[in-house]
């Protein structure tokens, strides 16, 4: 008589982890099925209303990040059914979506995934047995530490600790560049939704290079210019497994114009610091479900955009077009009339309290429709020589806002 198989497991217990294990057929191949969990919801569920994008309904919980370890057998096939997925923020972005897995934690690449009535089928021969599996390839608290301390032994940079999340954990800003600098600084933030881990990879690859001893754009911006950048905006959320809230269950990015500092004290400390340095261009770096392409998203609705402000918004796109062929300009967001922006929006607030460019840059979950890997579909790599490919652009309108300064 043949010995059955041991059944797999299932483990999201740890940094970022979301999973919940509901059953498991023996097969072939082995099934489990799983639920996402949802964020914390606020402790007063307010309808989001004309601030949510399409696929926001609140005051449902968010739910689509997952991020789990499966211990098999090596070279078995298994399948994975995320029986919610119907019940996902953005069920829509499942469509011709892939899940990453991982048998190191480093290297991740896509599998065999579809949805199909309601429900989530990702399948993999791991050839250890033992693999992660995840929505996006995560950029846990552990690797945010060691990104931080990194960057803080370079001579040109100082970190700073802007305040206290939720639960209590520092909120850290790098302030890298010239320290008496007489100009308005750029400002870089980045996971006000922690599920979009695209968007560290994105600073993480933009500090790589803006370090680099040997890069002349790297040593010009830090020589006669201010960078401030926020690499999480949210680490409770991440610790969490949340896809969009902090540990109060609110979504920053619809905190921006009369932030709490009891709910959202990520945003009161960002916004006050902002508001003592004052600002030159700000990039909030994000990652959309459901969209295929990386795009901005400009403060064109703000009162008051146009003759100057727009021009230096226009060239900035375009420079960055030039610069990465995987950034686009033809597909995104509708832009809001004239004077209509919602404010509560981290791009509408900083581009309209200070009248500069300001951008919510988007990256895809699943793969970039105009640049295509079978393999890796969009991947923490492409967000990282991302993040590099935007130094000329920000230099060029560092340089472009001193000149008119001297003119």
């Amino acid at each position: 008589m043949d010995e059955q198989r041991p059944l797999p497991t299932l483990d999201a217990r740890f940094d970022s982890g979301n999973g919940q294990l509901v059953d498991v057929e023996p097969g072939p191949p082995a099934r489990l099925r799983v639920l996402i969990e949802p964020d914390r919801m606020p402790a007063s569920s307010e309808p989001l209303g004309d601030s949510a994008p399409p696929g926001e309904q609140g005051p449902a919980p968010f739910r689509q990040w997952f991020h789990f370890r499966v211990h098999g057998e090596a070279g078995v096939p298994v399948e994975i059914v995320i029986e919610n997925a119907s019940l996902a923020s953005y069920a829509g972005g499942w469509t011709d979506y892939r899940a990453v897995v991982s048998e190191d934690e480093q290297h991740w690449y896509r599998v065999d995934t579809d949805y199909v009535e309601g429900r989530l089928r990702i399948r993999h021969r791991s050839p250890t047995g033992t693999f992660a599996c995840a929505y996006f390839a995560p950029y846990p608290l552990s690797r945010h530490a060691g990104l931080l301390a990194r960057a803080q032994g370079h001579p040109d940079v100082q970190r700073i600790a802007l305040g206290r999340t939720v639960d209590g954990r520092v909120l850290d800003a790098l302030r890298v560049g010239a320290q008496d600098a007489t100009r308005l600084p750029l400002w870089i933030i980045a996971r006000q939704h922690p599920g979009e881990s695209m968007a560290e990879w994105f600073v993480e690859g933009l500090l790589d290079r803006l370090l680099d001893e040997a890069d002349p754009v790297a040593r010009r911006l830090r020589a006669h210019h201010q960078l401030w950048i926020v690499p999480n905006m949210n680490p409770d959320g991440t610790l969490r497994g949340h896809l969009r809230t902090n540990a109060a269950g609110i979504n920053l990015n619809r905190a921006w114009q009369e932030p709490d500092p009891v709910t959202s004290p990520e945003v009161h400390a960002v916004r006050e610091a902002m508001l003592r340095t004052g600002v030159s261009l700000s990039l909030d770096v994000h990652g959309d479900e459901a969209l295929p392409w990386v795009f901005t998203a400009g403060c064109e609705g703000a009162p008051g955009y146009g003759g100057e402000w727009q021009a230096a918004q226009e060239r900035f796109r375009e420079r960055l077009r030039v610069a990465s062929p995987d950034y686009q300009t033809r597909h995104g967001y509708p832009v809001p009339p004239p004077g209509r922006a919602n404010p509560v929006i981290a791009t509408n607030w900083i581009g309209g309290h200070f009248q500069c460019p300001a951008f919510t840059l988007e990256m895809p979950f699943k793969d970039n429709a105009g640049a295509p890997d079978p393999v890796h579909g969009w991947s923490p790599e492409r967000a990282a020589r991302l993040g590099a490919a935007t130094l000329g652009p920000l230099l060029a309108h560092l340089e472009d806002a001193a000149g008119a300064a001297t003119a």
